[in-house]
Order: structure tokens, then C-alpha cells, then sequence
């Protein structure tokens, strides 16, 4: 049977019955309001459904794990646009766009456009895995700890640099700051430990969701409690459900962003943060618009989501083929397929070629249940927009704190949640920006290892890490960025690129010459 057949007959499977159709609705609902709430990650939703999936059939417990991974990186769209606190790491892009559309009153035309993207973003990254799920994970055995670096490095500049307005360094210093973070803790090779002072807290490292909660969660409630006179407004034509017409002229975006979102899933680690960030960069680079990104763009709003979705059935691509999580919500789903019996693996097309296109029958019915129920609850969340602040505030501190504590039950996520809170107002003030901060934790551990590892595989000869085709064509994109930096490094760029048109017109100096 081919690969069409095996997809029909798993989705026709699937919408006739009923138990399963169910478990779609419930599991990418809860899957919503996982994401939706600070701290209440993807990971931790498809953990927590792992331990009561044990006694179901496979097929349907991975149906309901999967249902939940694409509800919850959907759902932190809802308070990364509302609130200004992305519920995942993936949608700390979504909040320098969605944001500023909320508060200029367009909270629910942002929300539609970031469901649209989101849906087609996971069709995209479905088709791949349909299609060409053997030849992306070939490709993506061939990064190693070298191509790891560079990537890590590469992600960094690239938030620093498209999250500023004009001065790149405010952003790289935001960026290696958080790479700092990250290293605080014991470290990936030999469990030695760096800066923690003799404390036992800070040996077990500085956790991601608590910086990330304080730097956007508590960071905005100092920002709010200083600006008194803000208030949210709420238009009467704001519009929730996205008209064909509205997204046409953003179909280069949304494609460019599926592709770049997919292609950051599928390589093992990297998951739907990068995703989410390169698609923003890449969208912001081919704008004519640039100066609108961070400020409202739905073009930047639209390349976020679409890339961060995008990245889901992307991580799941070497899932199923190599046995390699794309991302840390992929290695909880790739525990729970050899919990329930599933092998992945390069011979899975081999043995159970049927078992991937049942997944991806999965992923389109997460879509399908995603787009609808995302439209059907935007109506209702837009009325968190109406309530006074002097309620809300305390209610989003309360979140802060208790999904803070949540994470692994320690007192100490607490006080790092209001440490980065109080860090990130000092840097809101000083004019830095957060997200370069928050990704620069997220890739400093791989930077960190893959850095080390490479140096270990050398021997310590550093030229390895250019002297391969990837990590070499990775390593120049890094330093074309620094150096585009300087302006008198732009200026000559520009001058020599001048003077190489054909038909420009020469100077009599040239002339004479």
C-alpha cells in the first residue's frame, strides 16, 4: 500500500470513532490551556499524560501525547499576545508583535492571524513529514558537535541583532548574558560544577520557565504597577476570524516560515524556539517594513507562529526515523512510543511503514482541532483585555509564582523567577531587549557542550570547527553579521556593491582614471 493510502486509511480510522475523536477534542483543548498558563510547558503537559496513558492502546495514547505537544506550543500564542508572557519558550517571539497589537486594540484580529499561521504552519510541517521525512533525517545526521556551535552562536546574534532597533550590541549583550546564565550549574561532560558558590541550588542550574517567567511575566508587572495611566483598549470592529484577503499578501511569510520551521524541528535539539526566531529573522530580513517589527507587524506575529508550529511535526521527523528527539517535548513522545511498545528508528519504514502515517494522520487532526477550538475560546480570552489591572496584576503574579513552583517543586524557582523579574525591568529601562536574554539560556547549554565536545573530538584543534562545509558556511554568516555591525563595515560594503553596478554612473574622477 502506498504512503496516500496508509494516511486515509488512518485518518478515516480516526473520524469514525468516536473515543478517538474525543481524545482529540479533550487532549489539544488541555493542550491549549497548558500552554496558555506560565510555566505549564508542552514538556510538562505530554509528561504528565504519559503517567495516565499507561493502560490505553498505543495508537491512542501517542494520538492524545501529540494532540497535547501542538495544543500547548499553540497555546502560549494566547497569553504571549494578551499579556505579554509567552506560556512556552517557542512564543517569546510572538510576544514583541502580538503584544503591541493587543494593547493597541486589535487583541482578537492578532489572535485570528496567529491561529491561521499556526494551522498552516502545521500543514506544512505535516507534508514533510509525509514526504520527505527519510532524506531530512539523512540531512540532519550529518550536523555533529561542530555544526551545533555555530548554530547555537548564529541563533544568538540573530536575536540580538533583529530584536533591536538600530544598535545590535544592546541585543548581543542581552544575548551572551543569558549564555552566562546557562552556564551557571554543573556542567553537560563531566558534572563539574561553575558558579554556584558552594549552593546546591545553584549546582542544579538556573531553570529555564523561571527566568522565562520572570523576565516577561513579573518584568511586565513592574512595567504595568510604573505606568499608571495604561489602559487596554478593545475596538468594536476587531475582527477574530482571519479573511482569506487579510492573509494573501502574506503568503511568502507564511510559507518561508513553514519551511524554516519545519527544517529547525527536524534538526535533533534545536525544536521549536529556533524555529520560531530564524522564521522571525527571516521574515523581518525580506521586509520593506522593517521598522514595524516589535511594534505590531502581522507579518513579524505571523512568521513567529507559523514557525513555531511548523517545528512540531518537524521534531518529530527524526523521532520516528533516526530515534532522535527534535526538541525536549519529542524526547518525552519518544519515551512514551517505547513505553507503549513502538520502535522508531531508521528500519520503522522497514518494519511499521503504516505507524508513521498514522502519525501523521494524528498531526492533522491536532490541526484540524486546534484551528477550531483556537477560533471558537479567542472571543472569551479577549475578555481578560476588560478586566481592571488592579485585579489582573495580582492574578498574573500568582501564576508567576505558583507555575514557577510548579516546575520541580523547589522554592528556589521562586526567587529566580523574581530575581529575572526585577533583572529584566533594570533591562527594560536601560533600553535592552528581553528576548535575546531568554534565547541566550535556551541555547547556551548546546552552545556550551556541543563547543566542548568539538574540542574533545579535535583533540583541541580549533580549526575543525571550519573546516567542515556546514559548520565553515555557518561560522561566515556569523561573522558577515558581526561585522555588518560596524558602520564603517557597512559603509564599505555598500561602496564596493556601488561601484560594481553596470550601469551606474562614474564619477569624472573615474573617469579620467
Amino acid at each position: 500500500m502506498s504512503g496516500l493510502g496508509y494516511f486515509l486509511d488512518a485518518l478515516i480510522g480516526f473520524m469514525t470513532q468516536p473515543v478517538m475523536l474525543f481524545s482529540v477534542i479533550w487532549a489539544t483543548f488541555l493542550g491549549i490551556l497548558v500552554g496558555s498558563l506560565p510555566g505549564l510547558t508542552a514538556t510538562l503537559g505530554i509528561a504528565l499524560l504519559t503517567t495516565l496513558t499507561f493502560k490505553m492502546d498505543g495508537t491512542q495514547a501517542i494520538l492524545i501525547l501529540i494532540c497535547m505537544y501542538v495544543g500547548a506550543i499553540y497555546g502560549g500564542s494566547r497569553s504571549a499576545i494578551l499579556l505579554n508572557i509567552p506560556g512556552t519558550p517557542a512564543n517569546a517571539a510572538t510576544a514583541l508583535d502580538g503584544f503591541p497589537l493587543a494593547r493597541s486594540g486589535l487583541a482578537g484580529r492578532a489572535m485570528g492571524v496567529a491561529t491561521a499561521g499556526s494551522f498552516v504552519g502545521g500543514i506544512i510541517g505535516m507534508l514533510a513529514l509525509a514526504l520527505v521525512a527519510p532524506v531530512l533525517g539523512d540531512f540532519a545526521l550529518s550536523f555533529g558537535s561542530y555544526e551545533f556551535f555555530w548554530l547555537a552562536l548564529f541563533g544568538v546574534l540573530v536575536s540580538g541583532q533583529l530584536t533591536t532597533t538600530g544598535d545590535s550590541i544592546k541585543g548581543w549583550i542581552a544575548g551572551f548574558l543569558g549564555v552566562l546564565v546557562a552556564m551557571i550549574g554543573q556542567e553537560g561532560i563531566y558534572s563539574y560544577q561553575r558558579f554556584s558558590y558552594g549552593s546546591s541550588d545553584l549546582a542544579g542550574g538556573i531553570g529555564l520557565l523561571p527566568a522565562l517567567v520572570g523576565a516577561f511575566g513579573f518584568a511586565e508587572l513592574l512595567t504595568v504597577m510604573k505606568a499608571r495611566g495604561f489602559q487596554s483598549i478593545i475596538d468594536a470592529s476587531d475582527r477574530v476570524l482571519p479573511r482569506f484577503k487579510d492573509l494573501w499578501p502574506y503568503k511568502r511569510t507564511i510559507v518561508r516560515s513553514g519551511l524554516i520551521g519545519t527544517f529547525m524541528g527536524l534538526l535533533p535539539g534545536v525544536g521549536e524556539d529556533m524555529g520560531s526566531w530564524m522564521s522571525y529573522a527571516a521574515a523581518r530580513r525580506a521586509s520593506r517594513q522593517k521598522e514595524q517589527f516589535g511594534k505590531g507587524s502581522l507579518d513579524g506575529l505571523l512568521a513567529a507562529e507559523t514557525g513555531n508550529n511548523a517545528a512540531v511535526p518537524g521534531a518529530i521527523i527524526p523521532v520516528l526515523t533516526l530515534a532522535v528527539p527534535g526538541s525536549a517535548p519529542a524526547a518525552v513522545l519518544l519515551a512514551a512510543m517505547f513505553i507503549h511498545g513502538i520502535r522508531p528508528g531508521p528500519m520503522i519504514m522497514i518494519e511499521s511503514p503504516a505507524f508513521v502515517f498514522e502519525v501523521v494522520a494524528m498531526v492533522a487532526m491536532a490541526m484540524m482541532a486546534m484551528l477550531v477550538i483556537g477560533l471558537a475560546v479567542t472571543r472569551p480570552l479577549l475578555r481578560v483585555l476588560t478586566i481592571p489591572r488592579a485585579f489582573l496584576m495580582p492574578i498574573i503574579f500568582t501564576l508567576c509564582t505558583i507555575g514557577s513552583y510548579a516546575i520541580a517543586g523547589r522554592l528556589f524557582d521562586v526567587y529566580v523567577m523574581l530575581a529575572f523579574g526585577v533583572f529584566g525591568f533594570a533591562l527594560r529601562e536601560l533600553k535592552f531587549p528581553l528576548a535575546p536574554l531568554v534565547l541566550g539560556i535556551v541555547l547556551g547549554d548546546l552552545l556550551d557542550k556541543s563547543f566542548r565536545r568539538g574540542m574533545t573530538l579535535s583533540e583541541g584543534n580549533a580549526l575543525d570547527f571550519v573546516t567542515r562545509p556546514i559548520s565553515a558556511f555557518l561560522a561566515l554568516a556569523c561573522l558577515l553579521m558581526l561585522l555588518n555591525a560596524f558602520p564603517v563595515v557597512r559603509h564599505a560594503v555598500r561602496r564596493v556593491s556601488w561601484r560594481m553596478r553596470p550601469n551606474r554612473k562614474r564619477s569624472p574622477e573615474e573617469q579620467d582614471s
